[in-house]
């Protein structure tokens, strides 16, 4: 056993202790600040992914322009400075994504520590994206569609399957997904715990309301063989408080124990973030103690949500959508202090 865990025969939930020790490695109390503004008032970004090719970061982001999400891709030397190369995929005329292609670049190596390379499947680079025709913010059925391309270092826009891979209209939905499917995450599961090579975790709403007759918004699971043809994997979410919004999953793993960084909103007032712990990537012990990431600065006064946590040189970096005074932008908190960014002022 190692300090992470290691257990010849993993239960199904994981101890407290083992929590608590979780979250000490990967808390990040020093906010560093924005590092991906606006690019003008009209234009909001969200939703970072982060990976690394040949020495360099690359994130892929959205930007939600009043009309609907297009997708993009910036790129850094040292994760706290980052530089826009343009986009990865636009509106189009027509089609059932026309006016929303939100990309998340899949197949992210997920070893706490590790290389964070984007993996090839088939010989190509992978995107799942948050796919609509109706414009507007989040506006319409929407779903999930497969995107991919030869190139993820640069702004060329992406082959995309002509259908969804996932919606609410599909023979198997679920109660919790009947409505609309939100963002994804797609992961290799290397050792096959679920007996497939391709997880994708995804948040979506369902017909079903809360008790105050109010949608809310839970993380799901699907799996494939093959990344074009996705089915349910179970028949109820994995993470949900039946109110409010737990959302955009993102997987890495620590020793025998894989960590889901994920947000919760409107369970208690405002937008944060937490986390999860499993042996077996299906099921879930939720973390009980503090938000990881909480309101607490002007820029973040709003909103604090939306993760892509990694850990570099000894540092963990918690990336984070981030809404407050600056609008809505991408920050970073960090498990040491690296100073302030300009970009708050």
């Amino acid at each position: 056993m190692d300090s992470f865990g290691q257990l010849k025969t993993p239960a199904a939930t994981v101890s407290a202790e083992m929590m608590q020790t979780i979250f000490d490695e990967v808390k990040t109390p020093f906010k560093y600040g924005i590092v991906l503004p606006q690019p003008d008032s009209g234009r909001m970004v969200d939703s970072p992914t982060i990976f690394r090719n040949e020495n360099h970061w690359y994130m892929s982001y959205i930007i939600f322009d009043g009309k609907g999400y297009e997708t993009w891709l910036a790129k850094s030397d040292d994760l706290l400075k980052w530089t826009t190369l343009g986009k990865l995929m636009s509106f189009t005329e027509t089609g059932w994504d026309a006016t929303q292609k939100a990309g998340y670049v899949a197949l992210v190596e997920t070893d706490w520590g590790g290389t964070y390379k984007a993996e090839k499947y088939q010989g190509r680079y992978w995107l799942s994206y948050l796919g609509g025709s109706e414009k507007g913010y989040e506006a319409g059925r929407l779903g999930v569609g497969m995107a991919t391309t030869n190139d993820l270092t640069q702004p060329v826009e992406t082959k995309r399957l002509p259908q969804p891979v996932l919606s609410a209209v599909d023979p198997d939905a679920r109660w919790y997904d009947d409505k609309t499917i939100y963002k994804s995450l797609i992961i290799r599961d290397k050792v096959r715990k679920t007996g497939y090579p391709f997880v994708m975790y995804y948040n979506a709403k369902g017909t079903k309301p809360d008790t105050n007759g109010n949608g809310f918004e839970t993380i799901a699971m699907a799996v494939s063989t093959d990344m074009t043809h996705w089915k349910r994997y179970g028949q109820q979410p994995l993470i949900t408080r039946q109110t409010g919004i737990c959302g955009d999953a993102q997987i890495t793993k620590i020793g025998d124990l894989y960590v889901m960084f994920y947000f919760g909103a409107f369970w208690k007032p405002g937008a944060f973030e937490r986390f999860a712990c499993s042996y077996d990537l299906v099921n879930w012990t939720d973390w009980q103690g503090d938000d990881l990431i909480a309101p607490s600065e002007p820029f973040d006064k709003t909103y604090a949500h939306k993760p892509w946590v990694i850990k570099w040189n000894g540092v963990v970096y918690h990336f984070y959508n981030a809404v407050g005074t600056k609008g809505r932008v991408i920050a970073l908190a960090t498990s040491k202090d690296l100073g302030k960014s300009q970009l708050n002022d």
